[in-house]
């Protein structure tokens, strides 16, 4: 895909389209396209300017200034300000900008050197809450819509799910006697990122996770609890599901796990309208969690 248009990039950006316009007519910031009835429409690389134009917005130099200048000054002063010693919040929106920037682009090997400053400067739990969350939730809104190619999402999500991996295999085995989690996703559920979140930071804890992934059998989840009986289930919801088959699926789980805590995550929206037993809690936030595991 290569053509957005002002609404797509303030989606992207986080910049208001207001803003983006303001841009262009004082700064020359952008050169869109116009289509027969006067719409603006933009290529990406005029996104990808956008993008480097907002990771440094925190920088020394004004807005006016950073509009005016040309790609290779954008990256230049980008590439060096990678380097300096910025405290680590005012460069949270570069770590965002930069990787949409690069899973744009598919351009890994720029992807894998922001990334891997920012488990640097930040840590693999810091990161997931302060840049990839964020990141994902900006770009979900073009990939509900449609407006943003699978190809993108695939891309970085691939590269996250690799780094993920090899954190969680460096983890030390799970303490004597801890409690047991499963993790896992309902059939036709896809998309485990936040699930191989949640798998780091309850091994890191200490305790035993047996992960069984995305598109989980129901019955698979049945098995798996005959040889190990887990004291916590995780599911994330994350699919746009009708509530009445999210509904049954919990109640399910209820009745076929009713000595174990069952955790749920994800679409805030379809959550909110389930009704819940005692033994079911809601994890908003990473956060959450963390606290629960202490």
């Amino acid at each position: 895909m290569n053509s957005f248009s002002i609404s797509e990039l303030e989606q992207f950006s986080g910049i208001k389209a207001h803003t983006i316009r303001i841009w262009e007519q004082r700064y020359n910031a952008l050169k869109p396209t116009r289509s027969e009835g006067n719409t603006r429409y933009y290529d990406s690389n005029q996104l990808r300017r956008l993008l480097n134009i907002v990771s440094l917005m925190e920088s020394d130099f004004k807005i006016s200034e950073l509009c005016k200048m040309n790609d290779e000054e954008l990256i230049k002063i980008l590439n060096e300000r990678l380097k300096t010693n910025v405290p680590d919040d005012e460069k949270i929106e570069y770590f965002i900008s930069q990787l949409i920037a690069a899973g744009m682009s598919f351009d890994e090997q720029h992807f894998d050197k922001i990334f891997s400053n920012c488990l640097l400067r930040l840590g693999i739990t810091n990161t997931y809450i302060k840049v990839i969350y964020p990141m994902l939730t900006r770009m979900g809104l073009m990939w509900v819509t449609g407006s943003l190619s699978p190809g993108y999402e695939h891309f970085i999500c691939n590269i996250i799910k690799q780094k993920l991996y090899t954190a969680i295999d460096a983890l030390p085995p799970a303490k004597a006697n801890s409690d047991c989690w499963f993790l896992f996703l309902p059939e036709n559920e896809f998309h485990e990122l936040g699930l191989l979140c949640a798998n780091f930071i309850i091994r890191k804890s200490g305790q035993k996770v047996i992960y069984l992934g995305a598109n989980s059998p129901f019955d698979s989840l049945i098995n798996a609890a005959t040889v190990t009986p887990p004291s916590h289930l995780l599911c994330f919801f994350v699919n746009n599901d009708v509530q009445e088959n999210t509904q049954h699926y919990l109640n399910e789980l209820i009745k076929n796990f009713g000595t174990s805590t069952i955790h749920i995550s994800g679409n805030a929206k379809l959550i909110s309208q389930l009704k819940t037993e005692k033994q079911v809690n809601w994890i908003c936030s990473v956060e959450e969690l963390e606290q629960l595991l202490k």
